[in-house]
C-alpha cells in the first residue's frame, strides 16, 4: 500500500475553506494550474469530485462537507506539533489584535477591556472596526482576528464560536419622560414616538411583531443605524429607545430604563474567530479577556437610573 502524501491535506483545507481554485491557489502562493493539477490528485485519492461547478463557482460535494472539519482540524494539529512549544510572555508581547465589533460594544466594554490588555500586555494594541454585516470573509481571510455579535445563517460553519451573554431588549427614555408616569402599558408604550435601530434601514422588528397580538404599532420617528446613537436622541427629546440591556449599560447612565410591557425573544451575543487561530497563546489571551470582561460588565448593567 502507498503512503498518502500528507501535504494533500493542507491543500484540501484550504480548497475546501476557498471554495475557489483560483483563492486557494494564492493562498498557497502556487499558480493556479498547480493548484488544479493538486485538486485532480485530491479527486483521484478520494474517489470524490470533492468542488464541483455551480454557475460560475464551485460548490463542495456532500463527501467534502463530510471532511471540512476533520481535515481543518488535522492541519491544525500537525501545525501545533511541528510548532517549537513556548511559553507566552505578556509583558514582553508586541501585536495589534483587530476586533470587528458594533459602536455599541465598543462603547460598552472598550475601556475595561483596553485597560485590562494594557495592563497586562503594555505592547498590545487594539484595533476596533465597524461590523457592517456579518459576512465571514475577513476572519477568513485573516483581516480580523476576532468578531463579535449575534450568530446568522450566514455565519461560515467553519468558525469557532463562543457565547459571551445573553441579553434582552429593554426601553429607555430621559429622566422626567412623560412615559414613566404610571404604569407602562402597551398601549402607553406603543403611542409614544420611537426611534428604530437597523443598520438595513429598516422601520420593523421583533418589537413590532410582539406589539401585533395587541393590535398596537409603534410609530417611528426616525431611524438609526445604531444603539448609542439611539441613546444620545433619546436623552435630549421625548423619543423613545429600544435597546439591548447589557449591551449598553455603560451608556444609559442618567437615563430611565424600564422593562418592555411586551415579550421579546433574547439574543445571545457571542465572540468568533477562525480555527487557525484556536492553538496561537496570544488569540487565546485575548479571548480570556474579552470573556472576563463581559462577565464582570453582568454586575454593573441594572435597570432604572
Amino acid at each position: 500500500m502507498s503512503t498518502p502524501d500528507l501535504n494533500l491535506l493542507i491543500t484540501l483545507d484550504v480548497l475546501l475553506a476557498e471554495g475557489s481554485v483560483a483563492r486557494a491557489a494564492r493562498r498557497l502562493r502556487l499558480s493556479p494550474s498547480a493548484m488544479s493539477r493538486a485538486l485532480a490528485r485530491l479527486r483521484e485519492t478520494t474517489g470524490d469530485p470533492l468542488l464541483v461547478r455551480a454557475g460560475r463557482g464551485l460548490v463542495p460535494t456532500p463527501r467534502a462537507l463530510e471532511l471540512r472539519e476533520r481535515v481543518s482540524q488535522l492541519v491544525q494539529d500537525a501545525e501545533a506539533v511541528l510548532r517549537p512549544a513556548e511559553q507566552l510572555n505578556l509583558k514582553q508581547l508586541v501585536r495589534t489584535f483587530t476586533l470587528r465589533t458594533s459602536d455599541g460594544f465598543v462603547e460598552n466594554f472598550g475601556p475595561d477591556l483596553i485597560a485590562r490588555i494594557g495592563e497586562e500586555a503594555p505592547g498590545v494594541r487594539l484595533r476596533f472596526v465597524l461590523k457592517l454585516n456579518k459576512d465571514s470573509t475577513p476572519l477568513r481571510d485573516g483581516i480580523v482576528d476576532l468578531e463579535t455579535g449575534v450568530v446568522g445563517k450566514a455565519t461560515a460553519p467553519e468558525l469557532r464560536v463562543q457565547a459571551l451573554f445573553r441579553d434582552r431588549f429593554i426601553g429607555v427614555v430621559r429622566t422626567g419622560h412623560p412615559l414613566i408616569q404610571g404604569e407602562i402599558t402597551p398601549t402607553r408604550y406603543a403611542t409614544g414616538r420611537h426611534i428604530c435601530v437597523s443598520r438595513q434601514g429598516l422601520d420593523k422588528g421583533p418589537i413590532d411583531e410582539a406589539l401585533k397580538p395587541f393590535g398596537l404599532e409603534r410609530e417611528i420617528a426616525t431611524i438609526v443605524s445604531g444603539f448609542s446613537t439611539a441613546l444620545a436622541l433619546a436623552r435630549a427629546s421625548d423619543l423613545i429607545a429600544s435597546v439591548p440591556e447589557r449591551h449598553t449599560g455603560n451608556l444609559r447612565g442618567g437615563m430611565h430604563s424600564f422593562l418592555l410591557p411586551v415579550s421579546t425573544p433574547e439574543i445571545t451575543v457571542s465572540m468568533l474567530w477562525h480555527p487557525r487561530m484556536d492553538a496561537d497563546l496570544a488569540h487565546r489571551w485575548l479571548r480570556g479577556c474579552v470573556r472576563d470582561v463581559c462577565a464582570e460588565s453582568r454586575a454593573n448593567s441594572s435597570m432604572g437610573g
